[in-house]
C-alpha cells in the first residue's frame, strides 16, 4: 500500500478512534482502514493500536509515530502548496535555448517585454545552432528552427523566417544588379559552410520555380559574418530576414530579385510534454505564440 496515505488514514483513525467512521470520511470499507492500520505496524515490526471490541487506544510507539506523521503529512501538504504556486503564478528561473542569429535579433525583445510583465521570472538564455536536448540539458523550452525531429515534443508554429538575397549598394554599382536568378551565375555568391561548397539557391516566383549554382569566393560558417561580407562588399549572400532588416531598412544592403521568393525556414517553439505547465513555462509560450507567430 502507499505509505503516505496509510498516514494519512492512521492519523484519521487515531483522531476519530473509530474505523468505521474513517472509513464512512473517506469513503472507504472498515477492512480496508483496518489494512492501511495493519500494514504500516507489518513496516514497522511494532503495534500502533491496542484493539479491543468497543474502542481503540495507541501504543506508546503508536503515539510517537501518530506524531511524526502528523509532521510528513504536514510537510507533504505545504510541497503540494510550493509545486500549485508555481503553476498558478509566474516565478522562478525558466532555461531557454534558441538560435543564435533568431534568438538575438527576434526573441531577446521578446524576452525584455515578458519579464517586465512578470518580474518573479527570471530567464536563462542559451544561444546556439545545434539541437539541443530538453531533458538531457535542462531546457524548459527551445526555438527550432527547420523541419522537427522529435515527436515527444509539444510544438506550436511561429512565423517562418523568410530568405532574402541581398548585396551592398558599391557592389552592386561595380558589378552591376542582377534582374534575373539566373544573372547571380555572374556574380560573386557568399555561401554558408554547412551547406558546402557546391549549392543551389532556389527561387520561385509563381509557377515557375529556377536554381542557381552557387559560387564564390567565400563560405563561412556564421551568418553574421557573411553579413559583414556582404555589407563590404564582397559580394552578394542569402540570408534570413531577421539578420537582414537593420541593413536594409538603413540602406546598407539592398533586396535583389525581390519578385522572387526563397524558400521560407519554418520556426517552431517546443517543450517537453508535462501534464501540468508551470505558470512561467505556460505564460512563455503563450507570450512568445502572441508576439511572434
Amino acid at each position: 500500500m502507499d505509505r503516505l496515505t496509510s498516514m494519512a488514514v492512521f492519523v484519521r483513525v487515531v483522531e476519530k478512534g473509530s474505523f468505521t467512521a474513517v472509513a464512512d470520511e473517506l469513503g472507504l470499507s472498515t477492512t480496508m482502514v483496518a489494512n492501511h492500520v495493519r500494514a504500516l505496524e507489518q513496516q514497522l515490526g511494532a503495534r500502533l493500536l491496542d484493539r479491543t471490541t468497543r474502542r481503540h487506544s495507541l501504543t506508546e510507539i503508536g503515539s510517537a509515530y501518530a506524531e511524526r506523521c502528523r509532521d510528513v503529512l504536514s510537510s507533504v501538504q505545504a510541497a503540494d502548496q510550493v509545486a500549485e504556486a508555481l503553476r498558478a503564478v509566474p516565478q522562478g528561473t525558466l532555461r531557454v535555448t534558441a538560435p543564435v542569429t533568431w534568438g538575438a535579433y527576434r526573441l531577446m525583445p521578446v524576452i525584455g517585454a515578458y519579464m517586465a510583465a512578470h518580474p518573479g521570472v527570471q530567464v536563462e538564455l542559451s544561444l546556439n545552432d545545434r539541437v539541443t536536448d530538453l531533458h538531457e540539458e535542462g531546457f524548459d523550452v527551445a526555438i527550432r528552427s527547420g523541419p522537427l525531429q522529435e515527436d515527444s515534443l509539444i510544438a506550436r508554429p511561429l512565423a517562418p523566417a523568410r530568405m532574402h538575397a541581398v548585396a551592398s549598394p558599391a557592389y552592386l554599382e561595380a558589378h552591376g544588379t542582377p534582374r534575373e536568378p539566373a544573372d547571380l551565375a555572374e556574380h560573386a555568391c557568399l555561401g554558408f559552410m554547412a551547406w558546402g561548397r557546391h549549392h543551389q539557391w532556389r527561387f520561385r516566383r509563381g509557377e515557375r520555380t529556377v536554381e542557381v549554382p552557387v559560387r564564390g569566393p567565400l563560405v563561412c560558417n556564421n551568418g553574421q559574418a557573411l553579413l559583414s561580407a556582404a555589407l563590404c562588399g564582397v559580394g552578394v549572400v542569402v540570408q534570413a530576414d531577421v539578420l537582414l532588416e537593420p541593413s536594409l531598412r538603413a540602406g546598407h544592403l539592398v533586396r535583389l530579385l525581390p519578385e522572387w521568393e526563397l524558400p521560407q525556414r519554418q520556426v517552431h517553439i517546443v517543450r517537453r510534454p508535462e501534464v501540468r505547465p508551470t505558470a512561467k513555462l505556460r505564460t512563455f509560450v503563450d507570450f512568445v505564440v502572441e508576439k511572434l507567430g
